[in-house]
């Protein structure tokens, strides 16, 4: 675990949202896999009827907003995802000298983030990008975007699950305050529908894509008027198989399915509803505390975006009364699940109308388990 109080003036000047062109409600998502579910069980039927196999569940659109308000999700591509004969997107492999589609959706969310921190590619010598899942292990996609962007200094990918984004953040506040770098940008795309187990009920809905990006500098260098100071941030993991993604090179070595149900996203809803909720909340309380900030007197909390209800808790234990949708946005009902991006997102949505002085808290969760957050006050520059 780590937390500390950092040296003055490291600021976060700029945010930037990419959203695909493309979206798929609930209802659209609902009749593809309920097509899908009964022709699995009329093909099965003899096995279901003798206890062999399980039958797939039918779903609803309500099921899925009262479990866990997602009403729609972003999509790079909703080709496929919507076939019941093949419940994945079609995303067609790219040449290795055209930019890869994680790298484009980070170049998309890094040319906004760039322009409203006033920046340029030139200003910047350091990029991480930090997401649940890479599309290859290596060359890595940050690098990727570097040299897409003309970036000359360094870049690195991470991953920490649903914290990959606060993670990546503290790497870069890290950075600037030892000196190792002067500005650094920071990229959460997260291309996660091809993880995604269109044929599961209870987790076929969860995810969206998206990327999202941010530029962290000194305060002196800043070039715009206001920004978002960062006074303190704070990390911490805790070993859980509750929520897993095994799919991995070693598949080939153990002469199992690569692409296998028990490869892709999957977790324990349950016990990770009753584990982390508890856990986010003391883990913000204390870094508040840490800080000498008083939970009730916090403007807004952009919270991880993975469930209403986590986040209806979590605010609760925090906040008591006074919780609200305008103190803890929420993005999730139009982006579903965007993995580490959530926070950011809400961050990026919901920051501008703060005023000097105000704080706030960027807080993620997610597999390890994983808890990442950055207590930041806004600052007139």
């Amino acid at each position: 675990m780590s937390a500390y109080k950092l040296p003055e003036g490291i600021v976060i000047s700029g945010t930037g949202l990419w959203t695909p062109p493309e979206a798929i409600s609930n209802e659209e998502l609902v009749d593809a896999y309920n097509t899908y579910a009964r022709h699995y069980n009329r093909v099965n039927a003899q096995e279901i009827d003798a206890g062999a196999m399980q039958p797939k569940p039918q779903s609803s659109a309500a099921f899925i907003e009262n479990a866990s308000g997602i009403k729609s999700r972003y999509v790079v591509t909703r080709e496929g995802i919507l076939d019941p004969e093949r419940m994945r997107p079609f995303i067609p492999e790219r040449k290795d000298d055209e930019l890869c589609v994680q790298a484009e959706m980070g170049v998309n969310a890094a040319r906004l983030a760039l322009a409203k921190a006033g920046k340029h590619a030139s200003d910047v010598d350091m990029v991480i990008v930090g997401a649940s899942y890479m599309q290859r292990a290596y060359p890595a996609i940050a690098i990727e975007i570097q040299g897409a962007l003309g970036i000359d200094g360094f870049a690195f990918d991470m991953e920490v699950a649903c914290s990959s984004a606060t993670f990546s953040l503290q790497r870069a506040v890290d950075a600037i305050s030892s000196g190792a770098a002067h500005t650094a940008l920071v990229i959460n795309a997260e291309l996660a529908s091809p993880q995604v187990d269109f044929t599961d009920r209870d987790s076929h809905f969860i995810f969206g894509d998206v990327a999202v990006a941010s530029v962290v500098e000194r305060r002196e260098t800043c070039a715009v008027d206001s920004a978002w100071e960062v006074l303190g941030t704070k990390a911490k993991t805790l070993y859980s198989n509750n929520i897993r993604s095994n799919f991995g090179y070693t598949a080939r070595a153990a002469d199992v399915d690569p692409f296998g149900p028990d490869k892709l996203f999957r977790q324990n809803g349950r016990k990770v509803f009753k584990e982390v909720c508890p856990m986010a909340a003391a883990h913000i309380e204390k870094h508040l505390g840490e800080t000498g900030t008083d939970p009730r007197e916090v403007s807004r909390y952009w919270l991880h975006q993975a469930n209403i209800n986590m986040n209806n808790l979590i605010t609760k234990k925090l906040m008591g009364d006074d919780a609200s949708v305008e103190r803890a946005p929420v993005v999730l009902d139009r982006y579903a699940n965007t993995a580490s991006a959530g926070s950011v997102i809400a961050f990026n949505l919901y920051s501008d109308d703060l005023t000097p002085g105000e704080r706030g808290i960027i807080c993620s969760f997610g597999a390890g388990y994983s808890i990442g957050s950055l207590v930041v006050e806004k600052v007139a520059v």
